[in-house]
């Protein structure tokens, strides 16, 4: 890592090009993206870790109360993560500027959770966080694809994703000894969150480059500051759009963790100060296959690991809704989980900057990202309501067998843009 300055951006990020040297497969911004990312994961996830338990158990909130809450987490951001993927670009790659506005308005909702003892007061609060997720994912997404060569895109995102995956491992960890060894404990959880999420904007404005340039290509001239009609317009591209539909298909069909993590809890009848170490197994196994299957997608295809990858999770689905009960069982499913978020999440962002120019690459990340959260919001709402009609094993069920048919569908969707070699990064 390096102290960012302004008037040496382009020497810290440039490739080095002397005799005999090969430019790093994950460079230093990359790096210094991934540290912001673990420290605001963090915070971000001693939050989630309680957050279920805190509304259901505490403020007495039913699954349909929590599907909103949920929805909110997924939807909101959505909404404007288009509108920050856009400024971004619109910026003239100052890229930067946008996801630090987008890390400091979460950093500033932290502490308000403390005064949040309500649905409507709870809701707002966490539609404020979630628009600076929101604001910031599109632009991170887009300096990690300027920065890394094309050919190293899906490592480069499995090394950020695996720092990012960190940080969710470390958080639940600390909620779970925040919450044993103080009494009012979600207060306390939420305090310490707050302050950590300031250290996070620190980092970035110390050791992120304010500009970054394409790596592996000549230097671009200055671009023209594209309209938002141009950046919806992306989705004329034919291998972008195909993305856009599947990523939004197969979200709908996708239940959320905290969902699952309330299933597993009751299904293998753990204690309710247990409940923050579930999100650690999906952490863990997410944290040790980012890398790795990030580089398999460089070297085979992107969109096949991409589908894999929900294939995983219907497997989870079944082992969940199967009679095998107990730890064994819940270990082996939060197992799947995190092999589906290592095959999904980073390769679906590196084959997304493989399908659009280096001057639309927040518009681009956005575009999917967007689909994939709005179908994720859809599904938040829908299955708290199922869950509320019914029972969550039957809500699963259905969900279950929606995501067979949806993965079978976008199977065939990809299958013309499908790519046997990573001739896709060419873009």
């Amino acid at each position: 890592m390096y102290l960012a300055d302004s008037r040496s951006t382009k020497a810290a990020v440039a490739p080095d090009t002397r005799p005999g040297r090969r430019p790093a497969a994950v460079p230093g911004t990359v790096l210094a993206l991934g540290a912001v990312s673990l420290i605001t994961d963090v915070s971000s996830e001693m939050v989630t870790a309680v957050l279920p338990l805190y509304v259901v158990a505490g403020l007495g909130l039913s699954p349909l109360g929590f599907g909103l809450l949920d929805g909110i987490n997924n939807g909101v951001g959505a909404l404007v993560r288009l509108a920050g993927g856009h400024l971004a670009d619109r910026g003239g790659r100052r890229h930067k500027v946008v996801a630090g506005l987008g890390y400091g308005l979460s950093a500033l909702c932290k502490p308000l959770l403390l005064l949040a003892h309500t649905l409507p007061v709870l809701s707002g609060v966490l539609a404020v966080d979630r628009t600076g997720k929101g604001l910031r994912t599109a632009p991170r997404d887009a300096m990690i694809s300027l920065a890394t060569r094309p050919e190293h895109r899906g490592r480069a995102f499995g090394v950020h994703r695996a720092m990012d995956t960190t940080g969710a491992l470390l958080g639940p960890l600390v909620a779970f000894a925040v919450l044993r060894a103080t009494v009012d404990g979600y207060d306390a959880v939420f305090a310490v969150s707050g302050c950590v999420a300031v250290l996070g904007v620190l980092v970035l404005v110390l050791f992120v480059p304010r500009r970054i340039e394409p790596a592996g290509a000549v230097q671009l001239p200055e671009p023209d500051r594209p309209a938002l009609r141009d950046s919806l317009g992306l989705l004329r591209r034919p291998e972008l759009r195909r993305l856009t539909v599947c990523a939004a298909l197969l979200g709908l069909t996708t239940v959320s963790d905290s969902f699952l993590y309330l299933l597993l809890q009751r299904e293998g009848d753990l204690r309710a100060d247990l409940f923050p170490l579930l999100p650690l197994g999906t952490a863990a196994f997410f944290l040790l296959l980012a890398v790795p299957l990030g580089a398999l997608a460089d070297r085979v295809s992107r969109r096949r690991l991409f589908l894999a990858g929900h294939g995983v999770l219907l497997l989870g689905y079944g082992l969940v809704l199967s009679p095998w009960h107990g730890i064994p069982a819940v270990v082996a499913v939060l197992v799947l989980h995190g092999t589906f978020y290592a095959a999904t999440d980073g390769v679906l962002a590196a084959a997304t900057a493989g399908a659009v120019p280096a001057q639309h690459q927040g518009a681009g990340q956005a575009l999917v990202g967007t689909g994939q959260a709005m179908a994720r919001f859809t599904c938040s709402l829908a299955f708290g309501a199922a869950w509320s009609l019914w029972d969550g094993r039957t809500a699963l069920a259905v969900t279950a067998a929606a995501l067979a048919v949806s993965a079978l569908a976008a199977s065939f969707v990809l299958r013309p843009a499908d790519e046997a070699s990573p001739a896709e990064v060419s873009a």
